[in-house]
């Protein structure tokens, strides 16, 4: 299934997207795409309706972060070993974790706010991960079971807050607006593999990111394993894997960082595509 949420900010209202493109309402059958929603059993009620019985969604209404309510935004920094080059950095030997804000979350298609003051606002295409069952200490074997979707995520980045200020990295992610997700949740059984997806970005037309999930340093279920001995996963926390080469301070011979008026596109297969204007707060 392709689980959405749509109509303005902070009043969205769930919906699925049927085999045609055309969005149908879940009102009727539940309150939003979050928490409780997320576990096995409730997906498969969902899996079991007839799209054709719902009602259509009429117009062409904004599409908001295909996930409410969100309680944890967990990212993992330098996962693709070819990313980790164009930076400078070592190869980590365990996942590098930080947050972003959950103020941050914004529909695929919203506006993305440049900070006033900012020097070096950048992208990052990723593969994100919605659990569904949560849990602690969850063993790699078991960790698949544990999600409930994927979509897509740009892990907009102010690379002077994150690198250059001090402290850690969480300060450069959590602007508002940095953190589209969507425009869908494609429920977990129709990804065969998320280690063989491949992601993409483009900035002006100009792509700039193009890799595949298969180069990840850490995959997906190692990854859901290991932040479960730190925390607990709960049903609608979003999990970001990491970024591919191709993002703006890897750049060279100089470093390209985004402008006021540019216009981003950029999608990871199987999952759909986000389309961003870039604004100056």
């Amino acid at each position: 299934m392709k689980l959405l949420r749509y109509g303005p900010p902070g009043a969205e209202r769930p919906a699925l997207l049927d085999g045609d493109g055309q969005l149908r309402s879940l009102a009727g059958e539940i309150e939003d795409i979050a928490g409780e929603t997320l576990l096995p059993a409730a997906l498969d009620r969902l899996r079991a309706l007839d799209p054709a019985t719902l009602p259509k969604v009429a117009g062409d209404p904004r599409i908001g972060p295909c996930v409410g309510r969100v309680g944890k935004f967990v990212c993992i920094g330098l996962n693709y070993a070819d990313h980790a080059a164009e930076t400078g950095a070592a190869i980590p030997t365990e996942p590098i974790v930080f947050n972003k804000w959950i103020s941050a979350i914004s529909g695929p298609f919203d506006a993305l706010h440049i900070p006033r003051g900012s020097l070096k606002t950048d992208w990052e295409v990723e593969l994100g991960v919605v659990i569904g069952q949560g849990g602690r200490d969850i063993p790699e074997q078991d960790a698949l079971q544990h999600v409930a979707g994927y979509c897509v995520v740009n892990d907009v980045s102010e690379r002077n807050w994150q690198l250059e200020r001090g402290g850690t990295w969480d300060k450069g992610k959590g602007y508002d607006s940095f953190g589209p997700i969507g425009p869908w949740l494609v429920t977990a059984d129709e990804i065969a593999d998320p280690q063989a997806l491949q992601l993409w970005l483009e900035v002006e037309g100009k792509r700039y990111q193009a890799g595949s999930t298969a180069t990840m340093i850490f995959s997906v279920k190692e990854i859901i394993s290991y932040l479960s001995r730190f925390m607990r996963l709960v049903p609608g926390d979003i999990i970001a894997t990491g970024t591919p080469p191709g993002v703006g301070m890897g750049q060279k011979p100089q470093p390209v960082f985004l402008r006021a008026g540019q216009r981003l596109r950029l999608g990871v297969e199987g999952l759909g595509e986000q389309r961003q204007l870039t604004v100056q707060d």
